[in-house]
């Protein structure tokens, strides 16, 4: 039995999908298919742990406090992406419009809400209450993510918005709760 979708995503997919099928096309194209796909990857996990592992770095022994934090931010933040992903049950736009090129393989069916722009989201306002000089490379870096998942054919740009505003509600609570450094 096919999960039924959403009254709510079935009305914005054809206010959408236009504009996604058209940001596809041009992230399809050769000159910006490496970015978008090389943002992509930076945004599966290889930044933000780049980014908790320099913590003590920048911080000294109190960034090792900042490191176990974001780790278990970013967990909790992962186990509410999933339970919301799976209900939600919002198909990915180049399965329901064919027309909408998808040039990088999706790890599931599901497209809301964007994990990569939550974390992307997530990571940038930690960042800015915890090493703001950092925000001059990783506010660029966030941004071309959330890009990337529409230009490659992965999301509707409501399911990016949807994870930037989850990621930025868990970075809220995750900073009320943060450890003096």
């Amino acid at each position: 039995m096919t999960p039924r979708i959403p009254a709510v995503f079935e009305r914005l997919d054809a206010l959408e999908w236009q504009l996604c099928q058209r940001l596809a096309k041009t992230g399809s194209q050769r000159r910006y298919l490496m970015v978008l796909r090389v943002a992509s990857r930076l945004g599966d996990w290889p930044l933000w742990v780049a980014l908790i592992l320099a913590q003590p770095l920048w911080h000294g022994p109190a960034g090792w406090q900042l490191s176990v934090h974001f780790t278990l931010s970013a967990l909790v933040a992962i186990g509410i992406y999933r339970l919301i992903k799976t209900r939600a049950c919002r198909e990915r736009p180049s399965i329901t419009y064919r027309t909408i090129p998808c040039t990088t393989a999706a790890r599931d069916r599901y497209s809301f809400p964007s994990g990569h722009t939550l974390h992307a989201v997530m990571f940038s306002l930690f960042t800015a209450a915890t090493a703001p000089m950092v925000l001059i490379v990783i506010l660029p870096l966030a941004c071309l993510i959330a890009m990337s998942r529409v230009g490659l054919g992965l999301h509707y740009i409501s399911d990016v918005i949807g994870g930037a505003m989850l990621g930025a509600t868990l970075a809220i609570v995750a900073l009320t709760w943060l450890p003096a450094i």
